[in-house]
Order: C-alpha cells, then sequence, then structure tokens
C-alpha cells in the first residue's frame, strides 16, 4: 500500500477503451482528477521527459485526463495513435494535448496548459 502523499499524487487509475472509426481499439490509461474539464487526452512517449512533465503537471492541477504512451501500443493501434495525433499536429510530436477535440496544446508549454485548465 502507498503512502497517503503518493497515493494522492498517482491518482486512480484504471483502463479505458476508445474504439475507432476502423474499429481498432486504442488503450488509454484514466487518471481521475477532481477537475473534469471536458475530454482531455495526452498522446505521450514513454520515454519522453516532457510528456513525463505534461502528465505531472496534469495530475498536480488535479486535471481529468486520459494518455497513451503510443511507442508501447501494438503496432495497429499505434499506427492508430500517430493518425490521431497527426490530425490535431502534423508534425506529430510529443507531447500533444487535446481537448475536446477542438484545442491542441503541443509540447511541455506550462503557462498554455494552466491558462486552458483555469
Amino acid at each position: 500500500m502507498l503512502a497517503g502523499d503518493q497515493q494522492a499524487h498517482i491518482a486512480h487509475v484504471r483502463k479505458l477503451f476508445c474504439l475507432n472509426k476502423d474499429r481498432v481499439r486504442m488503450e488509454f490509461t484514466h487518471v481521475k482528477g477532481t477537475k473534469k474539464k471536458g475530454e482531455v487526452i495526452l498522446y505521450a512517449l514513454s520515454t519522453c521527459g516532457w510528456c513525463a512533465k505534461t502528465k505531472e503537471l496534469l495530475t498536480g492541477l488535479g486535471i481529468d485526463f486520459s494518455y497513451a504512451y503510443v511507442d508501447l501500443l501494438p503496432r495497429p493501434e499505434m499506427e492508430k495513435a500517430f493518425e490521431e495525433v497527426k490530425r490535431y499536429n502534423p508534425a506529430c510530436s510529443f507531447p500533444t494535448v487535446v481537448i475536446d477535440g477542438k484545442r491542441t496544446i503541443v509540447g511541455f508549454r506550462e503557462e498554455q496548459l494552466r491558462e486552458a485548465f483555469a
């Protein structure tokens, strides 16, 4: 069992599945936050320091969000995830945060993220 501070920092995590139009299931991990600010999705790489900082910031702000480590997905899901990221971020760089499918924040942009969730 984790200590109280660690438990609060890590957040309660549950698995979500997103069924996309080509019936390829893309697996996301959901971080339950105290602030529901619409659908927030973080596309990240497991080896990316800026992705880790973005995830840490969203968690610290108490934002309810889902994320996927694109590089750890099985091949068909990974290809689908790259297509999704390119829809919002043609450079296909990471991290990419998508808010309600309308707003995209690319890279670790602390000020923009804080403003988006103020």
